[in-house]
């Protein structure tokens, strides 16, 4: 269980913005509720969303050396992930920045797996214009989707600063985030509020939560930082005995590997 004091550190760790100019990082979360920009793609990106996000990228800078264990990502879109999660996810006293934790891995692994090929989505047109508040509502899987918004961010985001999202400094990459959050960068094919809303939100605080075997939430830093045991099912039995005070469980947290 988490005490107000834990809990009152984790609304900072996860969003909190200091008094001034310069607001932190980790702010970009706390500001999603303000996404603007729900309507779906323009007519040109269905028939050019995968060509564009495979485009190559500008010879220089060089993107970081690719992970080789990332199985969706190539190499300029994994190193904007990665830049994206430590933004995202800074280290501090709470926790290893992004990459550390396995946030990217496990945003790889979603994209590369079922949910990521639209398994679980309707994927036989016509496709009709629906209501902003029905979602996620494309003619292309949350992969093609997701690479999509990279190359339009990444576009947008050199447009601006004459370099891709990974070569900015973490200042810039913050603001840059927080503007595709609230909807004031644009692109003629890709709603970037949207994508950032429906698609990489939804990602990084699964990345963070999930169980460490799915390649997030690494060490299981997240749920000691909240205070959840982990997998346990007698933990809502724990709730009445524990509420408002520190649960002794939560300091070795159980994953599904931990019972496999």
């Amino acid at each position: 269980m988490v005490d107000r004091d834990d809990a009152g550190r984790l609304r900072k760790h996860a969003s909190a913005r200091p008094q001034g100019d310069a607001p932190a990082r980790r702010d970009v979360l706390k500001r999603i509720a303000a996404v603007a920009g729900t309507a779906p793609l323009a007519p040109a990106l269905i028939a050019t969303a995968t060509q564009a996000a495979a485009q190559p990228a500008a010879p220089a800078p060089a993107a970081p050396p690719l992970d080789s264990g990332y199985q969706s990502l190539g190499p300029d879109e994994a190193a904007f992930v990665e830049a994206l999660v430590n933004v995202m996810c800074p280290a501090d006293h709470l926790t290893p920045n992004g990459v550390d934790c396995g946030l990217a891995v496990f945003i790889d692994r979603q994209l590369a797996g079922g949910f990521g090929q639209g398994e679980r989505l309707y994927m036989q047109g016509p496709w009709r214009k629906g209501k902003p508040q029905l979602g996620y509502q494309l003619p292309l899987t949350p992969e093609e989707f997701f690479k999509a918004g990279i190359a339009a961010a990444n576009a947008a985001c050199k447009a601006h600063y004459a370099k891709p999202f990974f070569a900015l400094a973490p200042g810039d990459a913050d603001a840059f985030l927080k503007e595709i959050a609230t909807g004031k960068v644009s692109d003629p094919r890709v709603s970037l509020g949207l994508w950032f809303s429906e698609l990489v939100y939804p990602l990084f605080t699964q990345a963070c939560f999930a169980d460490p075997i799915y390649g997030g939430n690494r060490d299981k830093i997240f749920w000691r930082m909240v205070g959840y045991p982990g997998l346990p099912a007698t933990h809502r039995n724990d709730m009445v005995e524990f509420r408002g005070k520190p649960f002794p469980g939560a300091k070795h947290p159980k994953s599904i590997a931990d019972f496999s």
